[in-house]
């Protein structure tokens, strides 16, 4: 394995992020109680700033500040709306180093993956500035009785919008998720973790400085079971990118409130590599799908299906792939391999490899923290032989773990990664795109990647994406991911009083004539 052994005292942050920007930066969170939580640099452990920890009254005021500013923002036109993010894409991107030196410095995530976070979000501006004035626009419906009644399709936007992010993408899912609600007119309510706030923040700074109003994008920071359920009481539509365990208790607090509710959720994630796949492509794909953020990706890979007559010479290149990856805490392109994002997750993941180990799997190569890189290094980890009787066998581990598997026919394959109670991402790798298709309608996903792990349909932002079975609720992306944000309202017209028997009619003969009308306007196709 690669490493850098400098110790962790010779990591520089960038000179940029003092502690008065820091400290500027977290202002815009309400705690009235004065609590506050330790926010560190994940490479060093060294704490950054002070992070308010805001009170159920803290997060009724924001969510009572957010609507004032909501109701101005919602009788903003339009194309005044649109451009304030016309502007926000162009800051962003020449902010862009900036924002990914926060991510590394709250998530440890390597710069290559920091930076490609940055992207997602002018990407969703750019594709949303596209579709919103389609999607946005009133539309016109023929009503039920043809020339004599009409009906216009509304989308009114539903008012505060209540986003929790996870610490994996701070700053994609903090603002990818707000962009499409605050074009629609909504006001935004944000919970980031604890642990990353930080990035969310800087980016609602520029959204601000993009001409965005103050006060429409609310922000308050705390654990879960402390603001989640006061957040959930006081907004209108809930989106919430996390575990599946917290996302049956955020169902369960929409369903009680009577508001609709996003959900995107836990994975066990698979591939499977086809008899006829370019073996040296698959793998060099794999380690991105697998190791990409340091496995900290909800869509990432952590169980690969290989046929039997491919299963060593994989193996082989597989393990020598990821014994060449580089691992460094560095605020530079480099580095294959960043931090996890704490030490409890850490424990986390080391618990499911000794679990495995214990209970009877091999270690390929990997299964040891690397303190001497930082507090919170893991080496990228293949298994073999792991069973549904170990954790990293059923469970996400949402680390640098995977597992290897052995296939004898293409049903036992795509069995195997249908035998899980998640379906959120999979990946099949081949050289006949007609073959894969078929084999991905077969597969029990949300998402599924052709030669490819899990980028290529998330970042497909023209087309939703979500989970099945236990992974979610709900997509993000495509019309859906605007549309949800809104209200559906019927404006219907009836121009004459023609609906029953009209004069002397008898309701016979009405009954009669509607019979006959519901027959031609189906030959007409009027209906």
């Amino acid at each position: 394995m690669s490493t850098e052994t400098a110790k962790t005292a010779a990591v520089r942050r960038p000179d940029w992020i003092t502690e008065e920007v820091l400290g500027e930066l977290v202002s815009r969170v309400p705690s009235s109680t004065g609590a506050s939580w330790k926010l560190t640099e994940v490479y060093t452990g060294e704490v950054l700033v002070a992070l308010p920890q805001s009170s159920p009254a803290d997060v009724e005021r924001a969510a009572a500040a957010g609507r004032a500013a909501q109701r101005e923002w919602a009788a903003t036109p339009l194309p005044e709306r649109l451009a304030v993010f016309k502007r926000a894409h162009e800051l962003i991107l020449r902010n862009q180093h900036k924002i990914a030196d926060l991510i590394q410095a709250e998530s440890g995530k390597a710069r290559r993956i920091a930076f490609e976070e940055v992207c997602d979000v002018p990407m969703v501006i750019s594709h949303y500035l596209k579709r919103a004035p389609r999607l946005l626009k009133d539309k016109k419906r023929p009503g039920v009785m043809p020339v004599l009644s009409s009906s216009i399709e509304r989308h009114p936007p539903r008012g505060l919008i209540g986003i929790i992010a996870p610490w994996n993408f701070p700053f994609a899912t903090g603002l990818s998720d707000a962009v499409p609600a605050l074009m629609a007119g909504n006001a935004v309510l944000l919970k980031p973790d604890n642990k990353t706030a930080l990035s969310p923040l800087f980016g609602i700074s520029l959204l601000e400085e993009a001409g965005l109003p103050k006060g429409l994008f609310q922000v308050v920071c705390g654990e879960g079971p402390d603001v989640g359920p006061t957040m959930m009481d006081n907004v209108d539509y809930a989106m919430f990118t996390g575990s599946t365990a917290t996302g049956r208790v955020i169902g369960e607090q929409a369903g009680r409130n009577l508001i609709g509710a996003c959900l995107e959720l836990g994975g066990k994630n698979p591939m499977i590599v086809l008899d006829d796949a370019d073996i040296d492509e698959t793998v060099a794909g794999s380690m991105f799908a697998v190791f990409g953020n340091t496995g900290q990706i909800c869509m990432h890979i952590e169980r690969i299906y290989i046929p039997d007559a491919m299963y060593d010479e994989f193996r082989d290149k597989f393990v020598a792939a990821v014994e060449s990856m580089r691992i460094e805490a560095a605020y530079a392109f480099g580095p294959d391999l960043g931090a996890l994002v704490s030490p409890d997750h850490l424990a986390r993941v080391q618990s499911h490899v000794e679990d495995a180990v214990a209970k009877g799997a091999t270690v390929l190569t990997g299964g040891q923290a690397r303190p001497d890189v930082g507090p919170t290094f893991f080496e990228p980890t293949i298994l073999e032989g792991t069973t549904k009787e170990m954790l990293h066998g059923v469970t996400e581990t949402f680390g640098p773990v995977v597992s290897l598997h052995r296939y004898s026919t293409l049903e036992e394959a795509i069995e195997l990664a249908n035998d899980t109670d998640y379906g959120l991402n999979a990946s099949v790798w081949t050289t006949n795109f007609k073959r894969a298709q078929a084999i991905a309608a077969r597969i029990e996903s949300g998402n599924v990647n052709i030669n490819d792990g899990l980028a290529t349909a998330y970042a497909s932002k023209s087309t939703p994406s979500g989970g099945m079975k236990q992974s979610g609720v709900g997509a993000r992306h495509g019309d859906q991911g605007l549309l949800k944000y809104t209200e559906t309202q019927n404006v219907a017209t009836l121009k004459k009083q023609v609906m029953g028997p009209q004069g002397k009619q008898t309701f016979d003969d009405y009954a009669k004539q509607m019979q006959t009308s519901l027959r031609w306007m189906r030959k007409l196709r009027i209906r």
